[in-house]
């Protein structure tokens, strides 16, 4: 089969295309003819070097997002079969062939029937992304109806969606950006109320939007580094103090653990089960990016991403 290959790790120039053998299809899984992927920030850290423990050896073949048919499945699967659609999070790391190719194969597990919906395209954009809201929102911070969010980077991969899905469980949603477009897109989306955090100080918007100005129930940080710091405030090097201060938790989420450790495998397939339907009753849709690429120019989609200026997810379509 062809597929986009990742010679050496660096610049998005490394990709070429080439032959490789298809995946011979295993017992627990199925093969998928890959019809859409999209990029997310990991990718590209493995593209770079920047993560060898988790990268596959080259010529490697990258990306976990997919969404596409199945064309065969392995022995013991019984909830799939040829012809169905399906998408979700199941390679692109060490010991797993990514979706950058004509076919991916999948542990049945890791992945979930197509949102009806949704495009192909629109369906490769939500696994890492929904799956990494879900898990923030709810199996770790217990998200409860009437509970005040704040979200950061409201129109970026993860953000839009914790917006959505923080309405869908009944919350008071606040979201920061970084320009009137990007705030326009947290309020067309479901938020309540909007922070342009270049001009309004955290210890304002904090007064302003929660209730008795003592901070957000739960703080939905995807940025890092110092934006952490003020999420705490808001409410490293980072000094754990004011949770101390404020009897605050942290959750971290790590989104790729059940496809590297084979834990929790199920529920990451559950889930996405849970999120296309929220997607078929109309409650979340992805946000795409502008402009589109295919699988020839995933250097391109690579680069658009690292840019910074992507509002929403930047999608490829299989062009091989």
């Amino acid at each position: 089969m062809k597929a986009v290959l990742l010679e050496t790790f660096g610049a998005p120039e490394s990709f070429s295309i080439g032959e490789i053998p298809t995946p011979a299809v295993r017992p627990g899984h199925v093969l998928i003819r890959v019809a859409a992927s999209s990029v997310n920030p990991i990718d590209a850290r493995i593209r770079q070097g920047l993560m060898p423990n988790l990268a596959p050896p080259a010529p490697a073949v990258l990306h976990g997002d997919v969404a596409g048919t199945v064309e065969a499945v392995g022995e013991g699967v019984t909830k799939f079969r040829p012809g169905d659609e399906v998408y979700g999070l199941a390679g692109g790391f060490k010991g797993f062939g990514g979706a950058l190719a004509e076919y991916m194969l999948a542990d049945a597990e890791l992945i979930a029937r197509k949102p009806a919906s949704l495009s192909m395209s629109e369906a490769a954009a939500l696994p890492v992304v929904a799956l990494t809201a879900w898990q923030g929102l709810f199996d770790r911070a217990r998200l409860q109806p009437g509970q005040q969010v704040l979200v950061h980077a409201a129109a970026g991969g993860v953000g839009h969606i914790a917006i959505q899905l923080a309405k869908w469980g009944g919350a008071d949603v606040f979201a920061t950006a970084s320009s009137g477009a990007k705030l326009d897109i947290a309020s067309r989306l479901g938020a309540d109320g909007v922070i342009d955090y270049r001009t309004e100080p955290v210890e304002d918007y904090v007064r302003r939007c929660s209730d008795g100005g003592q901070g957000f129930g739960v703080v939905f940080d995807t940025v890092g580094k110092d934006n952490l710091d003020r999420s705490f405030a808001a409410r490293s090097t980072h000094d754990l103090s004011p949770l101390h201060a404020k009897g605050l938790t942290l959750h971290v989420v790590f989104t790729v653990l059940p496809l590297l450790t084979g834990v929790g495998r199920k529920h990451q397939g559950e889930t996405l089960e849970r999120l296309a339907r929220l997607a078929d009753e109309g409650h979340l849709r992805p946000l795409l990016d502008e402009t589109r690429y295919t699988f020839r120019n995933a250097a391109g989609a690579h680069r658009r991403l690292e840019s910074g200026s992507a509002i929403g997810k930047v999608v490829l379509t299989n062009d091989l």
